[in-house]
């Protein structure tokens, strides 16, 4: 057990989790979080809380950022502007098929430009050689160009996914694992790309979330078409319904359609009941 509090380097952006050791942040002040590239500064966006989780592995906030603190990362935004803007420029002169996605400078302890990493993405790759020359001399600075890939690109610049929410990718997604059309196919989501694709083209990450609990339901629960015993008579079964765990019948009887449970219809649960059952 331990304490936690939650950051955020852009507004609506990813969340850090980090322990707050001594501190007390609250929400709105602005802190220094310790990064490969030195202290950053970032806004606390959910004050230090205890939790019951292990917080021994977070990373420690730095302190709180001080007046010099925030005007370096004042003058850091203002050159990532710069750079930006130069390199679209210079894109465009060298007729290159590149599209900047964000920038990241780095200053060293005088406050001069030390590194800029541009991020950009591409349909194919793309020989920027002559392009990071100009770029250097532009901005008097070692100049390095990184291409992303689609699900890279829309986890840096963010955006509100089909559900009306930020990105997963962008808000708290660490890894990308592997998405499939089976998935879509076990879900009985149309395979309309336009349905089942996210910000970046590729298929959505959220097709991941709830497959477990198909494949769950599709190992136990009578195919579509098979006959079943249900508490209001035989039948035929005709849909799933995955979220609510039950399966739709047509009754013999008369022709109506019943909803019953995943349980009151499985076989295996049905032998379960009549053999334990107390008399």
């Amino acid at each position: 057990m331990g304490m936690l509090c939650a950051v955020s380097f852009n507004r609506y952006g990813r969340l850090y989790y980090l322990d707050p050791v001594d501190l007390t942040p609250v929400v709105g002040d602005r802190v220094l979080v310790p990064t490969e590239d030195g202290p950053e500064v970032a806004e606390c966006v959910w004050a230090a809380q205890w939790v019951d989780d292990d917080t021994s592995g977070f990373p420690k906030l730095a302190g709180l950022a001080t007046d010099a603190d925030l005007a370096r990362d004042e003058t850091q935004r203002k050159r990532k502007a710069e750079a930006k803007a130069a390199a679209k420029k210079l894109i465009r002169e060298h007729s290159l098929p590149m599209k900047v996605v964000a920038v990241d400078h780095v200053l060293d302890a005088s406050g001069a430009s030390a590194r800029t990493t541009i991020y950009f993405t591409a349909p194919h790759r793309v020989d920027f050689r002559s392009l990071v020359r100009d770029l250097g001399a532009t901005l008097h600075c070692r100049v390095e160009l990184r291409q992303l890939s689609a699900r890279d690109s829309a986890r840096v610049q963010g955006g509100i996914g089909s559900c009306g929410r930020d990105l997963c990718c962008a808000t708290f997604l660490t890894d990308f694992e592997p998405v499939t059309i089976r998935m879509a196919k076990d879900q009985d989501l149309p395979l309309n790309p336009l349905r089942i694709s996210g910000a970046c083209g590729r298929l959505m990450c959220c097709l991941k979330y709830e497959h477990p609990l198909y494949q769950s339901f599709q190992s136990s629960a009578p195919a579509v078409g098979s006959r079943v015993t249900t508490p209001e008579g035989d039948g035929r079964v005709v849909a799933h319904s995955v979220p609510r765990d039950s399966v739709v019948v047509r009754l013999d009887a008369d022709g109506s359609r019943c909803s019953c449970s995943r349980a009151s219809v499985c076989g295996p649960r049905k032998a379960h009941d009549e053999q334990y059952a107390p008399s």
